[in-house]
């Protein structure tokens, strides 16, 4: 299950279209979130001197239940101006782990291997923008317990992703 802030995204068409399918505008980015997320590019620079700046204007938010994944791919739907530049995509997790594969080929045995824990912050650009990644699998009882007991995130995970298109 898939949402959007900024712009519209959708699997077949991908963000051609700007209007969600009951004709409405979808709503804009929090400022929060994009401050966050500029914060985050600016403390990756620190260490990869070459990664792009980049203003968010696009926030998907994925849903995974329990037995959630999500298949091999390279992130490549925003303008060409945006991948010739390698900006790059920032992803918040929040709730279960996932196990995330990710790699510059499509062979799955040669990928590597890294979990994202709730509050995990996963930043991917410049010569890197383009790698093939995925979401192996979602881990049961990995959340931290206020989001369970306060926000009933139980066995689920969100994954906020930022783009500039």
């Amino acid at each position: 299950m898939n949402m959007c802030f900024g712009r519209n995204w959708d699997p077949n068409t991908g963000y051609k279209e700007r209007y969600r399918s009951d004709g409405s505008e979808p709503p804009p980015i929090p400022y929060e979130l994009v401050s966050l997320v500029k914060a985050a590019v600016q403390d990756a620079q620190a260490i990869l001197k070459d990664l792009p700046s980049m203003h968010p204007d696009i926030c998907s938010v994925n849903y995974y239940p329990a037995n959630g994944f999500l298949h091999l791919h390279q992130d490549r739907d925003e303008s060409s101006d945006s991948l010739r530049r390698g900006l790059p995509v920032v992803s918040i997790s929040i709730g279960e782990c996932a196990t995330f594969l990710y790699g510059d080929t499509r062979i799955n045995k040669k990928l590597k291997r890294i979990f994202l824990y709730s509050g995990d912050v996963l930043i991917f650009g410049g010569k890197s923008r383009l790698i093939y990644h995925r979401v192996k699998q979602i881990s049961q009882y990995t959340s931290p317990v206020q989001l369970v007991t306060e926000f009933g995130l139980r066995n689920d995970r969100l994954s906020l992703t930022f783009r500039q298109f």
